[in-house]
This record gives C-alpha cells, structure tokens and sequence, in this order.
C-alpha cells in the first residue's frame, strides 16, 4: 500500500515542502481541499484532495490528534509557527488547528530555538522511502518526490485541464513555468506519431 503521503503529493500536485507542512486546518476532507499556505513566493493557494484519499487524510488526521494529545498529557511545547504568528499568538502552536497533518513520531531539538518538540515528517526521510519504492519497483528511471508533482501536472493536462486552472493548482506566479508541462505532455508520443526507423 503506498502511503498517503506520496498519494497526497501526486493527487493534489504538490511541493515538498508544502507536502510536509501541511497543517490539520489547511485540509478540507469534508469540501475535497486543501489550502497551501505560504507556498512559492509566500502565497497561498487551493489545491484538491483526490476522493479516493479522503477516508486516508481521516486516519492520518485521527493519527496526528493522538500525537496532539500526547504531547498536551505531556506539557510538551507546541510546534513550530513562523514568527510573527508566534510574537501575535504565543501560545498557538499548543491548538489542536495547528498541528501538522505528517507529524513526526517523535520529538526533537528544534534547530532555530533548540527547544524540544514535535515536528513535521521530515523530508529527507520521506524523499529517501520515494526513492527505495522505486528502486523496489524496479522503475529504472530517477524517482524523487518532484516526480509526484511532476506526474500530476502532466496527467491533469492529458486529461483535458486547461493551462490556467494548472498554473492555479499549482502555483505558479507565470504561466510560462507552467506551459512546460504542456510541452512535454504535447511531445509524448501518445499522438500518433511513428518514428522514421518504425517506417522502414
């Protein structure tokens, strides 16, 4: 079974960081979305939770509740929050609201504050499961996570989205970035085209 992780990554088109940092109250299960916050270029964006992956996002926010609540039986310090949140709203980090969707299984020293708490998945951790599944399904080709978003992108464009809505899905402040997945979807050779060799 893959994890949700990776399914979420491919299904909602997303970055690895915003994959990771992913908050409780950024996930909509009820709606199907998902909002990114402070993703490229500090935006904020919408971005859709696959229906087949609704029940999953349940349990992995059923999951991350029982580590909340440890750490609440445990007067452990709440999660990380950027800054100005924290300085506006020191005790934030302890809600419920806050808590990461992927939190880790264990706490650790926050490398900024060197305070004790519980953190998000770690990405190198989870890069380095996308990359052994690959390995382990033999795919011969360089798996990394950006694959994901990647697959997502192109596969939404075969399917018949248009470049706007994908430069909105995925966050793009131009669409030129985005109308690369055009291009390589346009050039894969699902149109028809034989090779001069195939003719001989």
């Amino acid at each position: 079974m893959i994890h949700p992780t990776a399914l979420l990554q491919y299904g909602a088109g997303l970055r690895l960081s915003e994959l990771v940092r992913m908050r409780v109250q950024d996930v909509d299960v009820g709606r199907g979305t998902l909002t990114v916050r402070m993703g490229k270029g500090d935006k904020d964006r919408i971005s859709v939770i696959p229906n087949v992956l609704k029940e999953a996002l349940r349990g992995e926010i059923s999951k991350a509740r029982e580590y909340w609540a440890e750490d609440r039986r445990n007067d452990a310090p709440g999660i990380a929050l950027p800054c100005a949140l924290v300085r506006k709203m020191p005790r934030a980090g302890e809600k419920w609201a806050w808590m990461w969707l992927f939190p880790a299984d264990h706490l650790s020293t926050d490398p900024e504050s060197g305070i004790l708490r519980r953190h998000h998945l770690h990405p190198g951790v989870y890069g380095e499961a996308i990359k052994r599944a690959g390995d382990e399904a033999d795919i011969g080709k360089r798996v990394t996570t950006h694959a994901l978003r990647h697959a997502f992108a192109t596969h939404l464009l075969e399917g018949g989205t248009d470049i706007r809505t994908l430069q909105e899905l995925l966050g793009h402040a131009d669409v030129k970035t985005t109308e690369i997945y055009a291009h390589a979807a346009e050039i894969g050779n699902d149109r028809g085209v034989r090779s001069p060799l195939d003719r001989l």
